[in-house]
């Protein structure tokens, strides 16, 4: 018998800054979001995305309570939607939802390693895995990193068992066929591989450096893709047709990395669920695949870790981009400031920085709202509603 088993964390790394030091934002450039206008009562264990729903209510994924809300903010109230299990009309593990065309919304369901289709009444329809291929030869792993309005997923390339790269390809993926394209590439963060075993029983683990540099990217509706660069801070934008629009430098301060942001990092990334895990699993030629979220990615003390020296000027995670086209960043800044987002427009020219409270971040965005998750003394996620700004 030969197998192989590996095992990968996608977590929340970072950009690195440069070493030509230029000055921050002035905080007078600086406007907060905001009173929210409604918080929902009850708490979640983790929010990655909010589908706001066209009769208002909002569509929340609990991957660490299980369960799949449909959230009344304004009576504050919420409904269980489905029931956990592997059926049709069951989840593993709810972890993410996102708008499909025709009012439909697409589920993440990680405990059974698929993708669901959920019709505008929320009943269950067809599925697709999200993961197929060899992990030697370069799998694809279909976890949206975001949606376009033709109901494509569009998430990074894994690349292939085992080895090490600085970027990796933003992958297009049609759901039906499972056609993939290649429609930019990435810098990615730096990542520690450890081996052992030997030829009939190789074991590879791979773990992300935190705060290492990486690109941050979203998709808008029409499937332009925006990117966070690394090197310079800037953003540009992928469009359909193949052009680049590339935006000017944004000036930024790279702070240095102490106990503070160390121990900063480490409790977000347990309040955010700690990352996804994959699991892939190689016996005679048959490959098995399993996701999850949790399981001590926050836990870990600091010294377990690899770390930079300076803090990068954005987060490298998801671009959240609302229905104005502008594509909101999120900001490095000192440990314990308050969450600061950059709003940028379809040029790549900053038009706005809007700050939060200590911690918090946006999840989505509805017609007229920005949905926040903030968390209490014991990490638990609350959900918060703002009004959407215009610039």
């Amino acid at each position: 018998m030969v197998s192989a088993q590996t095992s990968a964390r996608l977590g929340t790394a970072l950009i690195f800054a440069s070493l030509v030091l230029p000055l921050q934002q002035p905080l007078s450039a600086q406007t907060p979001l905001g009173t929210p206008t409604a918080t929902f009562p009850e708490d979640f264990g983790t929010i990655q995305t909010v589908r706001e729903l066209p009769d208002g209510r909002v569509l929340v994924a609990d991957p660490l309570g299980k369960t799949l809300y449909a959230v009344d903010l304004d009576r504050g109230t919420r409904t269980v939607i489905g029931s956990e299990g592997e059926g049709p009309e069951e989840y593993g593990q709810p972890d993410a939802v996102w708008p499909l065309p025709g009012d439909s919304t697409l589920l993440v369901d990680l405990g059974n390693g698929r993708l669901v289709a959920l019709g505008p009444n929320m009943g269950f329809g067809p599925t697709s895995p999200i993961g197929f291929g060899d992990p030697r030869q370069g799998m694809v792993v279909a976890l949206p990193q975001g949606i376009d309005g033709r109901g494509n997923v569009y998430a990074r390339a894994m690349g292939q068992m085992g080895q090490q790269s600085d970027s990796a390809a933003i992958l297009r993926i049609n759901r039906s066929t499972k056609a993939v394209d290649t429609v930019a590439m990435f810098k990615m963060q730096d990542r520690k591989i450890t081996e052992s075993g030997g030829a009939n029983n190789r074991n590879v683990s791979m773990s992300p450096i935190p705060l290492s540099p990486e690109d941050a990217w979203g998709v808008g509706p029409n499937g332009a893709i925006a990117i966070a660069r690394a090197g310079d801070y800037h953003v540009e934008w992928h469009r359909l047709d193949g052009s680049v629009v590339r935006g000017p430098a944004i000036p930024f301060t790279a702070e240095r990395i102490g106990n503070a942001e160390k121990e900063e990092f480490v409790g977000e990334s347990g309040r955010s669920g700690g990352g996804v895990g994959i699991s892939i699993g190689i016996d005679n030629g048959a490959v098995q695949m399993n996701f999850s979220r949790g399981g001590g990615g926050g836990q870990r003390e600091i010294d377990q870790y690899e770390w930079p020296d300076r803090k990068p000027p954005v987060y490298g995670e998801r671009l959240n981009i609302d229905n104005q086209s502008r594509v909101w960043v999120r900001r490095h800044v000192d440990a314990g400031e308050p969450s600061t987002y950059d709003v940028f427009d379809q040029q790549g020219q900053r038009v706005a920085t809007f700050t939060l409270g200590h911690g918090k971040r946006i999840v989505g965005f509805g017609a007229s709202s920005v949905y926040v998750v903030a968390f209490d003394e014991f990490d638990l996620n609350y959900l918060e509603r703002y009004n959407l700004p215009t610039t």
